[in-house]
């Protein structure tokens, strides 16, 4: 039995314990892998582990004989083509539900930065604003008060409670939308609407569900044009769902009176990304999930996975192959 990480370099750059995985079977792991390298790597290999490694169809092909298992150390599964793996009887699996925290403390500083220009502030203060004044207090913008601000959520998966929870300590009303509308919180003011409802009557709005063909592109300029004027908005799962050059618009406009996202359409981003050229957005470089504790808590659940499907009681599957 072998187990070969492609990309393990990202969630590990040396601070974490990778025996939730080596102590299973002997292991190989690479920081990276080009897509070239990929047949020579997973020639000997029964279990392959990847991150953010793109196997599309036409590298699937090149995937060693011998592999029977693919474990995603990750939730999303847009980068692999599950459907092919399946086809050469290739189980797959991901781990779900693994950064719900830190994806909801990371939604909530994008939010908080938003409306109290924290890092605007201390840098007047850093660059000598407050002293050349001369005044007790100032600002360069004012604040705002989330206390009895609307949140719409548009998924009410774990994350998007977490961040309903977080948010209703803040004051704020919470709406949201999704596909099973079940379980409602027991605190309020709380409402599941529907998307036509949340966009006309959010003041921030919150991006919580997968990237589908459906969702893709779902914030553009027909979404925006429902939306309040000086809406917020805040992505922290796909950047997929995004028009960027729709948002980019609105926010020149002012229809949308500031963004922050931790993804993008690319990544990384090109020079050229609309976002990276608009006003009022904060970016932060998909680093949402990267808590030391939540990127232990990733490998522990990845070796798992893998001990599970050794077993015969495989868990998170994506495919009907259960076991090679």
């Amino acid at each position: 039995m072998k187990i070969t990480v492609l990309d393990g370099g990202i969630i590990n750059p040396g601070d974490l314990q990778w025996s939730p995985i080596t102590s299973i079977a002997e292991t190989t792991i690479y920081e990276e892998t080009l897509p070239t390298e990929i047949a020579e790597r997973t020639a000997d290999a029964d279990v392959v582990v990847v991150n953010r490694l793109s196997l599309p169809s036409e590298v699937v092909a090149q995937i060693g004989e011998k592999v029977r298992l693919v474990s995603i150390m990750g939730t999303s599964a847009d980068l692999v083509a599950v459907q092919a793996l399946e086809k050469r009887g290739i189980a797959v699996c991901n781990v779900q539900g693994y950064s719900s925290e830190d994806a909801a403390q990371h939604t909530m500083a994008l939010m908080l930065e938003l409306f109290r220009h924290i890092g605007l502030h201390s840098d007047s203060v850093h660059r000598g604003e407050w002293t050349e004044r001369n005044t007790w207090s100032y600002w360069l913008t004012p604040p705002i008060c989330l206390d009895k601000k609307v949140l719409g959520l548009v998924g009410f998966g774990s994350i998007g409670r977490r961040v309903s929870r977080l948010a209703n300590a803040f004051g704020m009303e919470i709406l949201a939308c999704c596909r099973t509308p079940r379980n409602p919180p027991s605190y309020g003011p709380f409402s599941f609407v529907s998307m036509d409802a949340l966009l006309q009557r959010a003041d921030v709005i919150s991006l919580h569900c997968p990237l589908t063909n459906e969702t893709r592109g779902m914030i553009c300029q027909k979404s925006i044009a429902r939306m309040k004027d000086g809406v917020y908005l805040i992505n922290i799962s796909h950047g997929g769902l995004v028009n960027q050059e729709d948002c980019a618009a609105a926010l020149r406009s002012g229809k949308i009176a500031a963004m922050g996202t931790d993804v993008l359409a690319h990544e990384p981003p090109n020079a050229e990304d609309a976002l990276l050229h608009a006003p009022n957005v904060l970016i932060t470089p998909h680093m949402a999930w990267a808590s030391r504790t939540t990127r232990q808590r990733l490998v522990n659940l990845t070796g798992e996975n893998i001990r599970r499907w050794m077993q015969g009681t495989p868990v998170n599957l994506l495919t009907r192959t259960r076991k090679g």
